[in-house]
């Protein structure tokens, strides 16, 4: 692989769209760097230039929230650690995009896309972040999303935010990027980073890295620590990668993973993590596997398009050595019709919210800045601030949570034993009375048109059993459907991580299906 040798080479190149740099793999990148051929500076610098060239100006994609304005210095501070004998491991020098709703105790703002927070700050990294750090990744800068994780109403457009405005999908620009991770997703795919971090709830992962083209891991709850990540719900809320590869996504996963006492959820994962999951790469991974195929409830019958590129990711899996069981018979609780899911959220965000909250402290730029401290006063912000955070759509979500009791509720508690523990025991029962190594779906329907005045147009989606039980997940680009993108997602139990990314891999080296965004305006249909 041909890569620049200078800061000036690789910004004169950011004009092309091409494979030389902006579709490197982190080990292809962190191979040209020990070689000497690559510097963490120029790097750093060709991806600001795209971010100027795509983001900022040409078709817009407005993924990117905010820039780190010590990147530079910090690029440099790490190639002189290279220069002296020294790397941190294979993030060493790349550079890594974050969601916007990861603490970050530095120059940036953290405000999960609402202007409610741009007068405060976090006192500390969010865990998460402080181990991307250790690991030598650069962090560029903040990622636009759904503002509040797609948690405020239920006739939002994901990808907008009032600090960011919409997200646009790279591959056909009128299109939806689906969310809440909206700018992660599409920062991969336009090669604005070489990795991003993500948080998912329920389909926040997975369901823009498949309309986005990349690929996306949402751990088990658990593995990956939510200590200074603004939340949803800690029975479900999670924090993982999208990556333009499985390999790229894996290398991260290993450098997040691991137990944290901020978040005592994560102290199992002194027992189930892995510092280097790449370790479970294998091409040759899907022979002999057993996989069942979830239909219904899922995303089949939706679109014949995408009904078409699952079959044929079908028959790859099974040309690839596996058995198929299919279709796999979940057997449907009455939670899955009740909204017990929706009721958890509500309970858990308005007690999650007041505690991180909490945690913010004034900044030092804005001290006369009330900083909101619960649900209602943050209810209260946004309508005083009507023209700008609800100008398309209300906060009807924020209203209903703030409505509920707490978590001693009867009602909260019977909710979670339906939509976890019930979810559970139907995907552990089905894997071990078929003997499955996962269970695999389609992962959402193709993107459709972004209209902030009518909201999201969904057509399916089979994140919502992995999130519910608080399983894994993840979804890796399939085929194309009239020029957007496709995945399917390799769904198993809790902590079977390196199982999914091995049948991952396989299947993404067998059918090498992803293909970079060509930024059409429109589909001419």
């Amino acid at each position: 692989m041909a890569l620049p040798t200078s800061a000036g080479e690789v910004a004169r190149d950011t004009a092309n769209i091409g494979p030389a740099i902006y579709e490197a793999s982190i080990a292809d990148l962190q191979a040209a760097m020990t070689s000497g051929r690559l510097t963490a500076l120029a790097l750093a610098e060709a991806c600001l230039a795209r971010i100027e060239a795509l983001d900022r100006s040409g078709p817009t994609l407005r993924a990117v929230l905010e820039l780190n304005p010590e990147a530079l210095a910090l690029a440099r501070a790490l190639d002189a650690e290279r220069a002296a004998g020294t790397t941190r491991g294979p993030l060493h020098g790349i550079p890594i995009l974050l969601k916007d709703n990861l603490d970050t105790a530095d120059r940036m703002a953290t405000t999960a896309g609402s202007r409610a927070l741009v007068g405060s700050r976090p006192s500390q990294d969010a865990t998460v972040v402080a181990r991307l750090r250790a690991a030598g990744a650069l962090i560029l800068g903040k990622t636009n999303l759904s503002e509040w994780a797609n948690f405020r109403s239920m006739r939002s457009t994901s990808g907008w935010s009032a600090r960011g405005g919409q997200t646009k999908n790279p591959y056909v620009l009128d299109r939806n990027p689906c969310g809440s991770s909206s700018g992660s997703a599409v920062a991969v795919a336009a090669s604005f980073c070489a990795a991003a971090i993500g948080t998912e709830t329920d389909g926040s992962i997975v369901c823009p890295s498949a309309l986005c083209g990349v690929v996306g891991l949402k751990p088990t709850v658990g593995l990956t620590s939510r200590a200074g990540v603004v939340p949803i719900a800690p029975s479900q809320d999670t924090v993982g990668p999208h990556a333009r590869s499985v390999a790229d996504a894996a290398t991260i996963l290993g450098a997040i993973a691991g137990p944290d006492p901020r978040d005592p959820v994560t102290a199992a994962a002194a027992t189930h993590a892995h510092a280097d999951y790449c370790a479970f790469l294998d091409r040759d991974g899907l022979r002999g596997a057993r996989i069942g195929v979830l239909r219904d409830p899922g995303t089949v019958g939706y679109n014949q398009h995408a009904d078409a590129v699952f079959a044929a990711a079908l028959r790859a899996i099974a040309g690839l050595g596996a058995e198929l069981v299919d279709p796999l018979q979940l057997a449907k609780s009455d939670g899955y019709l009740q909204g017990d899911e929706f009721t958890v959220l509500l309970y858990e965000f308005k007690q999650a919210i007041a505690d991180y909250l909490a945690t913010r402290v004034v900044h030092p730029d804005h001290p006369d800045v009330a900083i909101p401290r619960s649900l209602d006063e943050l209810i209260a912000f946004n309508e005083a601030q009507r023209a700008v955070e609800l100008p398309y759509f209300g906060q009807e979500i924020f209203v209903l949570a703030a409505a509920k009791g707490g978590l001693d509720s009867e009602e909260y508690r019977e909710a979670l034993a339906r939509s976890r523990d019930e979810t559970r025991a139907l995907v552990d029962a089905a894997m071990a009375e078929q003997r499955l190594d996962a269970i695999v779906a389609l992962t959402m329907q193709p993107a459709w048109v972004s209209d902030l005045l009518a909201g999201d147009r969904y057509g399916g989606g089979s994140s919502s059993f992995a999130a519910r039980a608080g399983y894994p997940l993840v979804t890796v680009p399939a085929g194309m459907a009239f020029g957007l993108p496709v995945g399917i997602s390799f769904m198993g139990g809790a902590y079977s991580e390196p199982t999914l990314i091995r049948l991952a891999y396989a299947f993404e080296q067998g059918t090498l299906a992803r293909r970079p965004p060509g930024y059409l305006a429109s589909l001419a249909l």
